[in-house]
Order: C-alpha cells, then sequence, then structure tokens
C-alpha cells in the first residue's frame, strides 16, 4: 500500500447558502404550522399537564421523521446536520404550542 492512497482526504463538501436558507425557512414554517395544529389539538383533546408536553414531543418527532422520509436517504444535501433539524426552533415552536393549547383547551372544556 503505497503512502498516497493512506493519505487521501476526502474533499470538502459546498452548500449552496441560499437553498440552506430556503430549506430553512420552509422547515421554520412546517415547524410554527405543526405547533399550531398540534396545540389545538391537545387542546381539544382536553390534555393537561405533562401529557400535553408529552404530546408536544411526539408531534415533533413526528414532523422530524417526516421530514427525514421526504428527504430519503439522500438528506445531506439537503441539510447539513439531522440533529440540528430536529432541535432547532424547538423552544420557539414550544411557544406557539402552548398558545395554541391554551386558548383552545379554554373555549372547548372552560366555556
Amino acid at each position: 500500500m503505497s503512502s498516497k492512497t493512506k493519505d487521501v482526504k476526502p474533499e470538502p463538501v459546498a452548500y449552496s447558502e441560499a437553498a440552506l436558507r430556503n430549506n430553512a425557512v420552509v422547515v421554520e414554517y412546517c415547524r410554527t404550522s405543526m405547533a399550531a395544529l398540534s396545540g389545538s389539538t391537545a387542546g381539544i383533546l382536553g390534555l393537561t399537564g405533562l401529557n400535553g408536553f408529552a404530546f408536544y414531543v411526539l408531534a415533533v418527532v413526528s414532523l422530524w421523521v417526516m421530514f427525514m422520509i421526504k428527504a430519503g436517504p439522500n438528506w445531506h444535501k439537503y441539510y447539513v446536520s439531522r440533529q440540528s433539524l430536529l432541535t432547532n426552533g424547538f423552544f420557539g415552536a414550544l411557544f406557539t404550542y402552548i398558545l395554541f393549547w391554551t386558548f383552545i383547551y379554554g373555549m372547548v372544556h372552560v366555556y
């Protein structure tokens, strides 16, 4: 084995900044829509306490799985990291979720 094959470094991957920005905008839109829809669903179902937060985590993971299925085995063409796709915007969407959850819960179960 020659030293030339041992020292071969993988070529760096170049990403299009515009494409990454567009993908981030689409993901954020989907995440916000998911938070509003799942918060409304949790409110209608009458979930309270930890059950409501567990429902949010389930919704976030479900959305992440749908993104991974849509991207397929070549997910690295669209996203830099799978983990960042799951965790980025988690708390921002949580506030939207809580807003819709408490509003719909109040409208359906309190009034």
